[in-house]
């Protein structure tokens, strides 16, 4: 059987996870958010106490489990959506997933999910890295101003006391470190599909994207 993939990439705030989640519920997909993979594996690394600084000290990933479930990460059991929203995991997401180790083993997880399921994944090399060959590609971006909007709105209904105007620094932070990491940086695929959020709602967003897959499926039959 042939399983499909579409690919949404962008920086933080971009809309790609909510996006991403609509679309898969729309096409009866997997939705794969590989930023909350990063973002457990954070948390994790925290609760255990270990040197986020060694690349190496991540072993426990091979013991590690994550499932997908109505387009939630559990890892080893647990709803990570709250946690996952901590501001110290959100202080140190971007220096854990720069290490090579971390991002072999969880770009190696996201792959064999794909293999034997539709999927809706998006993250920021998920395209360029681990869905090369996904039957859409989509760059999604927003102004930094637009972006720090939606993820103040966001965690203030999760709880969180974060500013707005730190929000609108640690999303700057995170895409100048994202951008410029050595391995797997953030980047758009070279047939990847560029769409600007900022002045368009999720809901048009998501149709365009429905739309534009449903045309690319039936061309390739």
């Amino acid at each position: 059987m042939n399983y499909h993939s579409i690919a949404i990439d962008g920086p933080a705030g971009a809309g790609k996870s909510t996006v991403a989640k609509n679309l898969a519920k729309k096409l009866n997909y997997i939705y794969i958010d590989t930023g909350a993979m990063y973002r457990a594996t954070t948390y994790k690394a925290i609760s255990l106490g270990i040197d986020l600084t060694n690349p190496y000290a991540f072993g426990f990933l091979d013991q590690t489990r994550f499932i997908f479930r109505s387009g939630e990460l559990y890892m080893d059991g647990v709803n990570m959506t709250m946690l996952n929203r901590q501001k110290e995991v959100a202080d140190n997401v971007s220096l854990v997933s720069s290490h090579v180790p971390v991002r072999n083993k969880l770009v190696e997880l996201q792959q064999a999910i794909a293999e034997k399921n539709n999927v809706v994944m998006d993250g920021r090399d998920i395209g360029t890295v681990v869905l090369k060959n996904a039957d859409l590609k989509i760059f999604m971006t927003a102004s930094v101003q637009v972006r720090a909007k939606r993820r103040y709105e966001e965690l203030q209904a999760l709880g969180s006391k974060q500013t707005l105007k730190e929000l609108e620094e640690d999303i700057q932070r995170r895409d100048d470190y994202d951008s410029s990491r050595d391995y797997n940086p953030l980047k758009q695929a070279e047939d990847a599909i560029p769409i600007d959020t900022s002045d368009i709602s999720i809901e048009e967003v998501t149709d365009l994207l429905y739309d534009k897959f449903m045309v690319k499926i039936k061309g390739d039959y």
